[in-house]
């Protein structure tokens, strides 16, 4: 209970409250809690009692309305809150001066809670734009690996295209060094079967003319090899086809 209430007073501002107006139980709890801001609620174990007590001393009366008591304050009742109207109004100014203190308390309550809030907050901004910056310069670092990773990435290919375009230019220079050779052989196997220039259409082939159409042929292939690119399997393939060629030729040139 209030400190207000001391000393019996509650009971005298009970006679107050039910000579302003017929009121039940929970209609005086509201009106107590109203008049002290919420602060104070007074419980029906504390007024409904009081309210009986009152009753029995008949200085309040009841009657049921809509399945409630409802409290009005009697003639005697009313004499005695007229004898005690300076303690009434005594009670009045305390209770004033309480609800006072009770507003100034919430309203300090309220300031201190708000100056609370308002550092929590400004630590909670200052918490995400750490945690912010934090993450952009994560981001940042990973995306700086990731395009190093990216560009070491493009340098490895490229030096392992350029080492395979090496490695396939040595290789269509043996090739074409092979087939040179070989050509070179079939030329001199060619006259060491015949012991003279082949001839053809009855008439003898000069040796320039067969040189010059081996010498294009291997240009044309060499020309078609560096366009088109050479594989492993393209090489045996034109392996066969130049073993399969030299032997139908010198099949040709045998008298």
């Amino acid at each position: 209970m209030s400190p207000v209430f001391g000393h019996g007073r509650l009971r005298l501002y009970l006679l107050k409250l039910l000579e302003e107006s017929p009121r039940h139980g929970y209609e005086v709890i509201r009106l107590l809690q109203d008049r002290f801001l919420g602060v104070y609620s007074p419980s029906p174990g504390t007024i409904y009692p009081r309210l009986a007590r009152l009753e029995e001393e008949g200085l309040v009366t009841h009657e049921v309305v809509d399945g409630k008591k409802v409290f009005t304050l009697t003639d005697k009742g009313r004499r005695e809150l007229n004898d005690r109207m300076d303690e009434l109004a005594e009670l009045e100014q305390e209770i004033t001066a309480s609800v006072q203190d009770i507003a100034r308390e919430v309203k300090e309550d309220v300031r201190q809670t708000v100056r609370s809030l308002r550092h929590e907050l400004t630590q909670m901004a200052r918490d995400i734009n750490k945690d912010a910056a934090r993450e952009n310069r994560d981001a940042w670092r990973e995306q700086k690996e990731e395009w190093r990773r990216q560009r070491q990435q493009a340098k490895d290919t490229l030096r392992q295209q350029k080492e395979e375009w090496r490695h396939h230019k040595e290789r269509l220079r043996e090739e074409t060094e092979r087939w040179q050779r070989d050509w070179r052989r079939i030329w001199e196997e060619t006259w060491s079967l015949t012991g003279q220039p082949p001839q053809r259409d009855g008439g003898p082939v000069h040796d320039a003319e067969l040189g010059r159409l081996l010498a294009d042929f291997v240009a044309e292939i060499r020309r078609e090899a560096s366009e088109g690119g050479v594989t492993e399997a393209s090489l045996t393939q034109c392996r066969a086809v130049l073993d399969e060629a030299a032997q139908r030729i010198r099949d040709t040139l045998r008298p």
